[in-house]
């Protein structure tokens, strides 16, 4: 209900998967879960049934919920498809048989469905998913087509070709560093698509101490994707990397630039990735790269191209804030954003019933 009536844009998000990873904390994947069984209960009334008496469960829920995407609904209606018949076989095998045999079925319904179609592009099946953990490790899988998983197996291979006689590393271990080794050799030739006016690049921000000290420094510095490293590591990088000094004062990079720029510097830019790490508009996650530098006041109106002018805002909200929507930085450094109607946005569960209480 809250999709088909729009109020996520209330709150200045896109959608609803959005709202609720922003503020709901649910992860991409339980978002889109969410909102994509969501979608399919008002179509599918015996499944809807089930679901609630607890009969189907969430993820067969959202499995099932694949025959209500627009096309597939389109696709029944040509077809004279019984959508209520479709709904009792497959509520049927979910309640009574195990999950694997419902996935069996769906698929089986959506390939009847389609059986004189075109061959689907198999890159539009392509996907990679990537999550970050709390000590900045990634995880992740991804889905090629036979094509796209050929030609990653040939890089893959031909980075490990040279490896030595006594090289104890398993497989697994070996794919894995030689995954890494593409993405450095991509990174060094630096024909790599710019972000944002600059190339890619690895980020390290780390304290002049710890950098120049021996100590191992565990936590003591963070990457551009807001993993935490030791200062061991980060002197490590610096090793070939460039090292620029960001200093929150007048005696270092001189941060405040005036009336006489407007648009924002690369020493400018790369404070405000350090001080905010990403889009600083409620609810939103995205990361520095995605970014723009906004004039917290107009440029225009007099506002200067300074720091604490400066806010991170990614696409999307640079263009909210310049439509109504207002981002403040409070002196404790925290970001507070508003609503064109004056209201403030709030994250995460808000209670506006009276206190609990508890019998005695």
């Amino acid at each position: 209900e809250c999709e088909v009536s729009g109020a996520a844009e209330v709150d200045g998000l896109k959608s609803m998967g959005s709202w609720l990873r922003g503020h709901g904390h649910l992860s991409t994947a339980e978002a889109a879960r969410v909102v994509r069984t969501g979608r399919a209960l008002q179509h599918l009334p015996g499944m809807t049934a089930a679901f609630a008496a607890g009969a189907v469960t969430a993820e067969q829920a959202g499995l099932i919920a694949r025959v209500t995407e627009p096309e597939q609904l389109a696709r029944a209606a040509e077809q004279g498809v019984d959508l209520g018949a479709v709904d009792t076989v497959l509520t049927d095998i979910a309640r009574e048989r195990p999950h694997a045999d419902t996935a069996t079925a769906v698929h089986h319904y959506l390939d009847r469905l389609d059986a004189d179609g075109p061959e689907p592009d198999p890159t539009e099946g392509r996907r990679l998913v990537i999550a970050r953990h709390a000590d900045g490790s990634i995880t992740g899988r991804f889905d090629l087509d036979a094509v796209g998983g050929e030609r990653l197996q040939a890089a893959l291979e031909a980075v490990q070709a040279g490896r030595c006689a006594g090289d104890e590393r398993t497989r697994a271990q070996q794919l894995a560093d030689a995954l890494v080794q593409l993405a450095d050799n991509a990174l060094a030739s630096g024909q790599l698509p710019t972000l944002r006016g600059h190339k890619p690049q690895v980020i390290v921000k780390i304290g002049i101490g710890d950098l120049a000290g021996p100590q191992v420094g565990r936590g003591a510095a963070e990457t551009g994707f807001g993993a935490t490293i030791s200062a061991a590591r980060a002197r490590w990088i610096a090793c070939d990397g460039a090292v620029t000094r960001i200093v929150m004062g007048p005696d270092g990079v001189p941060l405040d630039v005036g009336r006489s720029v407007r648009l924002v510097p690369p020493h400018l830019r790369r404070a405000a990735e350090v001080r905010d790490g990403g889009c600083v508009f409620a609810g939103c996650g995205a990361p520095t790269h995605w970014c723009d530098v906004h004039h917290l006041i107009a440029w225009i109106n007099g506002g200067e191209t300074s720091l604490d002018n400066a806010a991170l805002l990614c696409e999307r909200h640079h263009t909210k804030v310049h439509h109504g929507f207002r981002v403040e930085r409070q002196p404790d450094g925290r970001w507070r954003t508003w609503r064109p109607d004056g209201t403030e946005i709030l994250i995460g569960p808000q209670r506006t019933g009276p206190p609990l209480t508890t019998a005695a």
